[in-house]
């Protein structure tokens, strides 16, 4: 089994449900509130930890109860922390989410210590890019960090993994074309792509020099494109309660399939399968499933 590297954020997740999401300027009665662990960093690197990935994350966080509390959680779950970078300027990073009934949300984060996950603290860990088979990154740390890393791992010839999640249209086109797997929602393809349409904005991705596309679906599961494939691997049909880290279990179950041998259609199965029973649970962290819980379903 190859090893992999995640780099990216850690948040605490301060959650709202209601009956409808709140339109602008309304104030809202809410149902419930709950503290939980997240950042799509975080997320993704749980999601490789629980489903039996050897799995280094690089993050960093506040020196703060929720930061300590972050790490003794991602120890937990096989996730090694040893290099997190723990803060003392700023606090950890706080994420605002809001869930209605359909299990659709709105996310607020504020980024705190994450800003510290910058090329300073890469360069630092260098090492760890040697090491690694897999580089799994996300876009919740600053722009410049997440283009070293790909520059670093493009350096020493790892499958580098971009979930362009929230998308930033201004990362460096050099930068994309060094990816391997580029990780977008429907929505995110088109902002990432500048421009409108499905299809177009897909190919217009293509066209810069993206290797491979694979773009969730929700429920229809996922598509892989490149310049000789477009195909949909179907999802499972189940019931949402709530979609929060459903895109960050999907990216993290796709890169252990992968670093455990499985071709890219099989990958997306079992990324599908992991995501679909997330979304079945309430939180993120806590919603993704185990290894074991996967081969019993």
């Amino acid at each position: 089994m190859s090893s992999v590297l995640v780099i990216g954020s850690s948040n605490v997740d301060l959650s709202a449900t209601v009956t409808n999401l709140p339109k602008k300027g309304e104030t809202l009665m809410g149902k419930s509130f709950s503290t939980s662990f997240g950042g799509k960093g975080a997320n993704q690197a749980v999601a490789c930890g629980k489903l039996g990935a050897d799995v280094t994350f690089l993050s960093c966080v506040g020196n703060d109860d929720y930061g300590k509390n972050i790490i003794k959680y991602l120890s937990s779950v096989n996730v090694k922390t040893d290099l997190i970078k723990v803060s003392d300027n700023c606090p950890t990073g706080t994420a605002l989410i809001t869930i209605d009934d359909d299990g659709q949300n709105t996310i607020v984060v504020i980024s705190g210590a994450n800003a510290e996950c910058d090329v300073e603290y890469l360069k630092a860990n260098e090492e760890e890019f040697k090491k690694c088979e897999y580089v799994l990154l996300q876009m919740e740390i600053p722009l410049d960090a997440i283009e070293y890393a790909i520059e670093c791992a493009h350096k020493y010839n790892k499958k580098i993994i971009l979930n362009p999640a929230p998308a930033d249209p201004n990362i460096s086109v050099e930068a994309l074309k060094k990816v391997d797997y580029l990780t977008p929602n429907e929505t995110e393809v088109e902002i990432m792509a500048k421009t409108k349409g499905f299809k177009e904005s897909c190919d217009a991705l293509l066209e810069l020099g993206i290797n491979n596309l694979i773009v969730t679906l929700g429920d229809k599961g996922a598509a892989i494109i490149n310049k000789e494939t477009n195909e949909i691997v179907e999802g499972f049909k189940v019931e949402a309660i709530d979609t929060v880290g459903a895109g960050d279990c999907f990216n993290g179950a796709f890169v252990t399939a992968l670093s455990k041998g499985k071709n890219e259609a099989e990958a997306i199965k079992f990324a599908n399968k992991a995501s679909s029973i997330a979304v079945t649970r309430k939180g993120a962290q806590e919603a993704i499933p185990t290894i074991e819980e996967m081969e019993n379903m």
